[in-house]
């Protein structure tokens, strides 16, 4: 299983997961499901994505991602963990 990140043209980010990562790409810029999120926003690209041995897992990460910050989102996408760190701290302390 893969969860995933795409990116809209309109900059908005969109969290999915799947098994075939390259299939579902293809769906989201093909315009698969006229009632998705996606179908107005193509094409997408694709930013980053994790794959996952257990289904379970993958789904759990997938509503993680989905609560996030923008900005988490793209430290994720970015790689700058140490950005991700500060900005899960930040969190933490505001709550």
């Amino acid at each position: 299983m893969f969860v995933y990140i795409v990116e809209c043209p309109d900059k908005t980010l969109y969290t999915g997961v799947t098994n075939d990562i390259e299939r579902r790409i293809a769906e989201h810029n093909i315009g698969y499901n006229p009632n998705s999120y996606i179908f107005s926003r193509r094409p997408v690209i694709l930013k980053f994505f994790q794959e996952f041995d257990d289904a379970l897992q993958a789904i759990q990460v997938e509503k993680q991602l989905k609560g996030w910050s923008r900005a988490k989102e793209v430290a994720l996408i970015e790689g700058k963990f140490d950005v991700l760190k500060s900005l899960a701290v930040t969190y933490e302390l505001k709550k």
